[in-house]
C-alpha cells in the first residue's frame, strides 16, 4: 500500500510538473513571436501546443543522460528514501515553478529539478552531492546567456547593415534572406538529427549529420529564393517600408519559433517525468541506475502535462519575454530565436547542462543591445537574473523540507 500511495502522488507530481514546463518555459519559443506581432497569443499557444507535444513524445528524451544531470548517484541511496526523495524533489520543483511563474519570471525547469534532487539529497547526506557538476551549472548561468545575446547581437547587427539600412530593403531583403533561411534550417535540422532521435533509434553520426543539414538548408534556401521572386510590392512611405519589411520576415520567425517549441518538448519534458520513471522502477523491482529508459505511455503523459500548462497559464511569462525586456519585432525576434536556437544547440551537443530560458533572456537583450542601451528595461532584468540566482537554493530548502516531511508520514 505503501508503494502505491507513493507511485499515485508521483505521477500526480509528475502531472504537475509538467504543467510547470509548459506555463513557464513556453515563452521560450513563443515570447518573441507575441511580441512582436507574427502570432497572436492564441495562435501562438496553438503552435506551441503541437510542437511541444510532437516534440515530447516522438523525440522525447528517450535516454536521459544522468539523474538530473548526475547531481547525485542514485544507486547509493536507499530505495525507500529514494523513491520520497523523487516525489518531493518533483513537488519542490514544481512549486518554485510556479511561484515564478505567477509572477511572470522565466527560470529555469531544468535547474530546478536539480536543486530539488540537490535538496533531498543533502538531507540524507550532503557528500551525496558531485558539486563538480553544481559548479557546470553556476557556470552555465553566465556563459550561456552572453553567448545568446552575443550571436543576436551580430544576427541583428547583419540584418540592420546589410537590409534595414538601405533605401530599398525589400530588395536587399530578397537577396540576404535565402542565406539566413539556410543557415535556419541548417540548425533546426542539426538540432533534431545529430544524437536527438535516439527515441527512434535513429543515430547518423556528426559528419552524415552535417550533410544532411546542409542540403536541408540548401533546399529551404532555394525555395525561398523562388518564393521571394513572386513578392511583389510598392512602397507609400518610409513607414510603409519598414512594415511590409516586417512581414517579410513573420514566417521566418514562426519557422524558427515552431523548431525552438519542438527542441524544447523533446529535451525538458525529461525534467518532469526522469523522477517519475525512478519510481516506477522502483515499484516494479527494476535495477535502478544512473541512466533511465523512459517508457512511451510516461512521455504522453509529460507531454499532456506541457500542454495543459500551456494553455492555462502560458501567456503569463510570455509577455515577460515578448514586451517586457525592450520591443521586439519579427526582424528582432527572428534574430533573438535563431541565435537562442544556435546556442542551445552548441552547449547541449558539448553536454553542457544549459537553460533555455537564460538563452533566449539574453538572445532578446542581445537584439535590444544592438538597437541602443536606452532599449532595455534593466528592472525587468534584474528581477529575472535575480529568480536564476534564487532558483536552486529556493528548490533545494523546498525538496528538503517536502522530503522531510514525507519520511516522517510514510517511515515514521
Amino acid at each position: 500500500m505503501l508503494l502505491i500511495a507513493v507511485l499515485i502522488a508521483g505521477l500526480i507530481a509528475s502531472l504537475y510538473m509538467s504543467w510547470n514546463i509548459g506555463a513557464n518555459d513556453v515563452a521560450n519559443s513563443m515570447g518573441t513571436s507575441v511580441g512582436s506581432g507574427a502570432l497572436t497569443l492564441k495562435r501562438a499557444i496553438l503552435v506551441a501546443v503541437v510542437f511541444e507535444f510532437l516534440g515530447a513524445v516522438l523525440v522525447g528524451k528517450h535516454v536521459t543522460d544522468t539523474i538530473a544531470k548526475g547531481i547525485v548517484d542514485p544507486t547509493v541511496i536507499p530505495l525507500n528514501y529514494l523513491m520520497l526523495g523523487m516525489l518531493a524533489a518533483l513537488l519542490g520543483a514544481a512549486a518554485w515553478v510556479t511561484i515564478a511563474t505567477y509572477f511572470g519570471l522565466p527560470v529555469s525547469t531544468t535547474h530546478s529539478i536539480v536543486g530539488a534532487v540537490m535538496g533531498f539529497a543533502a538531507v540524507i547526506n550532503i557528500a551525496l552531492i558531485h558539486w563538480d557538476k553544481v559548479g557546470m551549472i553556476v557556470a552555465s548561468w553566465v556563459i550561456s546567456p552572453l553567448l545568446g545575446a552575443i550571436m543576436a547581437y551580430l544576427f541583428f547587427t547583419i540584418l540592420k547593415k546589410t537590409v534595414l539600412s538601405k533605401a530599398d530593403p525589400i530588395k536587399e531583403a530578397k537577396i540576404v534572406t535565402p542565406f539566413f533561411i539556410f543557415f535556419t534550417a541548417f540548425i533546426i535540422t542539426m538540432s533534431i538529427i545529430y544524437k536527438g532521435l535516439k527515441n527512434l533509434d535513429l543515430d547518423f553520426g556528426l559528419w552524415n549529420s552535417l550533410l544532411i543539414s546542409t542540403v536541408a538548408g540548401v533546399i529551404a534556401a532555394l525555395v525561398g529564393v523562388v518564393l521571394f521572386r513572386r513578392f511583389q510590392y510598392t512602397y507609400g512611405d518610409d513607414v510603409d517600408k519598414y512594415k511590409k519589411l516586417e512581414k517579410f520576415f513573420i514566417y521566418l520567425q514562426v519557422m524558427t519559433a515552431a523548431s525552438v517549441a519542438f527542441a524544447h518538448g523533446a529535451n525538458d519534458v525529461a525534467n518532469a517525468v526522469g523522477p517519475l520513471v525512478v519510481m516506477v522502477d522502483i515499484y516494479n523491482g527494476a535495477t535502478v541506475g544512473t541512466q533511465l529508459s523512459i517508457p512511451l505511455w510516461v512521455l504522453v503523459l509529460g507531454g499532456v502535462g506541457i500542454v495543459l500548462g500551456i494553455a492555462t497559464w502560458g501567456y503569463r511569462v510570455i509577455y515577460t519575454i515578448g514586451e517586457k525586456i525592450t520591443e521586439v519585432t519579427p526582424t528582432r525576434g527572428f534574430s533573438a530565436e535563431l541565435a537562442a536556437a544556435f546556442t542551445v544547440l552548441v552547449f547541449s551537443k558539448l553536454g553542457m547542462p544549459i537553460s533555455t530560458s537564460h538563452v533566449i533572456v539574453g538572445s532578446v537583450i542581445g537584439v535590444g543591445l544592438a538597437r541602443g542601451l536606452a532599449t532595455i528595461d534593466y528592472r525587468v532584468i534584474k528581477n529575472i537574473v535575480l529568480s536564476w540566482l534564487l532558483t536552486i537554493p529556493i528548490a533545494m530548502a523546498f525538496a528538503g523540507a517536502i522530503f522531510l516531511l514525507l519520511k516522517t508520514i510514510f517511515l515514521g
